[in-house]
């Protein structure tokens, strides 16, 4: 009976019996029972960050850096997190997020400014806000435009089902709907392009490889470079259709050219904060992987080649 239950619930659920006068009821309306991986939400690396009171049950954000900020959702499955950047002028959102609750209001509570939203790359777990915003800059590839006319792709709503989710959706979001909704792009950025926030100069780099149009974002006078999906602690994908394996080697000797301007890495999936010396220590992987001395595990039907702090799948 329960297992009926659980299969016209259509979710995964921790069965509670109620007791109405002398029987036992399971309803449909039980407590979620959490996956695994919640245990380990948030990262412990959160609780040395300062941390910001937003009125939010699905955001979570931190001061990384003066006048720097990190929006988390670690309630679902990629831990994805989005920065702002806030100068004397205007501010710069970096990727907009899951798209699951909206980013602005939160924004708007940590700065008055104008913002303009660069994204690291268009996957969709990355421009999910991007509709709420006018100023949304990216860099031009063919890959850019598809994403930007929306995604509707039935196998996004696995990301929100109760396997992906630690506790509830937030109110009014419809899981059966989800999808990423088109923005206007106001421009493109170039490679090596300067962007002024006031007070506050950030270089975009173009660092192709996980995919065509992946950006990191390089602040020389606070010494941290931006890296999107480029690097994260965690297992790094690298096994889409518009992935390119040798673009992403050039990218990471790239990004190795200008370890020593900075001392922090700020990531975009499970811990805000790496080392610079984690670049390195990719490109040493990346040699390692490409001649053969590390061997991979199989993992979902992926390739997982592990490294202290990270690793990589592919195909």
């Amino acid at each position: 009976m329960i297992e009926q239950i659980k299969e016209r619930c259509k979710c995964s659920l921790k069965i509670i019996p109620l007791l109405v006068g002398t029987r036992f009821i399971l309803p449909c309306v039980l407590a979620a029972e959490s996956p695994d991986w919640c245990k380990n939400i948030p990262r412990a690396q959160f609780a040395k960050l300062e941390k910001i009171p937003v009125d939010s049950d699905w955001f979570q954000v931190y001061r990384v850096k003066p006048n720097v900020f990190a929006i988390s959702e670690p309630r679902q499955y990629e831990e994805v997190i989005s920065y702002l950047i806030v100068g004397s002028k205007r501010a710069l959102l970096w990727d907009t997020g899951m798209g699951i609750a909206r980013i602005r209001p939160i924004v708007e509570r940590l700065t008055p400014l104008p913002v303009l939203v660069l994204n690291s790359h268009t996957h969709p777990d990355h421009i999910g806000g991007n509709y709420e915003f006018e100023n949304v800059f990216a860099y031009e590839t063919d890959f850019t435009k598809q994403n930007a006319k929306g995604n509707e792709d039935p196998g996004m709503k696995t990301w929100v089902d109760p396997d992906h989710v630690c506790g509830s959706l937030p109110a009014g979001f419809e899981p059966s709907q989800y999808s990423t909704r088109p923005f206007h792009m106001a421009r493109f950025v170039k490679d090596e392009e300067i962007i002024d926030l006031g007070n506050r100069k950030l270089q975009v780099l173009h660092t192709p490889g996980h995919t065509p149009d992946s950006l990191s974002l390089l602040d020389r006078a606070s010494r941290i470079l931006l890296t999107g999906d480029t690097f994260y602690p965690g297992p790094i994908y690298l096994f889409s259709p518009e992935t390119d394996f040798e673009a992403y080697v050039d990218s990471i000797d790239r990004l190795v050219s200008h370890e020593k301007e900075i001392d922090d890495l700020l990531t975009a999936h499970n811990e805000s904060l790496a080392p610079a010396s984690a670049l390195s220590k990719l490109k040493q992987a990346l040699a390692d992987l490409k001649s053969g001395k590390i061997q991979p595990v199989e993992k979902d039907g992926l390739k997982e080649y592990m490294f202290d702090g990270f690793s990589i799948l592919m195909k």
